[in-house]
């Protein structure tokens, strides 16, 4: 088994080389159509495994296509990562599509959303308890 500090080491050397073959290595069509970026990889304790992990920009059908590309290409990043990084054995590769970006995108708009709704709120209260002084004033000054 690996200490904690040479998985991470390795995670790192495998995440910058699977980026440079997503621009220049993979000759895959379907790779290219989605901007495609690697976000993290999960190394195993014994280095024997590899989770790559994507975040693909595009619609479901550019996802899909993309992710497709990318199995397709394992055997060659797997082989480029075995001349690229010096390991006694390379490791198994898995693409895994990422939207944890898009999942944090949507709660950050939500929470935008929510506290103009929150803004808008108080400006109405303010608006309807200036009017009810107002009123009230007015009755005040009657009496």
């Amino acid at each position: 088994m690996a200490t904690g500090r040479r998985i991470s080491r390795v995670a790192s050397l495998i995440k910058r080389e699977v980026s440079q073959m997503l621009l220049h290595g993979i000759k895959d069509d379907r790779v290219g159509i989605g901007m495609v970026s690697v976000t993290d990889v999960d190394v195993s304790g014994d280095l024997q495994h590899a989770k790559i992990f994507v975040s693909i920009y595009g619609t479901d059908e550019v996802r899909t296509q993309t992710m497709e590309g990318l199995r397709s290409a394992t055997g060659y990043v797997r082989s480029e990562l075995g001349h690229r990084v010096r390991l006694r054995r390379t490791p198994e590769v898995i693409f895994v599509e990422d939207r944890s970006l898009e999942r944090g995108t949507q709660i950050i708009s939500l929470l935008n959303k929510l506290s103009q709704n929150r803004q808008e709120q108080k400006a109405e209260n303010i608006t309807d308890s200036e009017s009810q002084d107002k009123q009230k004033s007015k009755s005040d000054g009657v009496d």
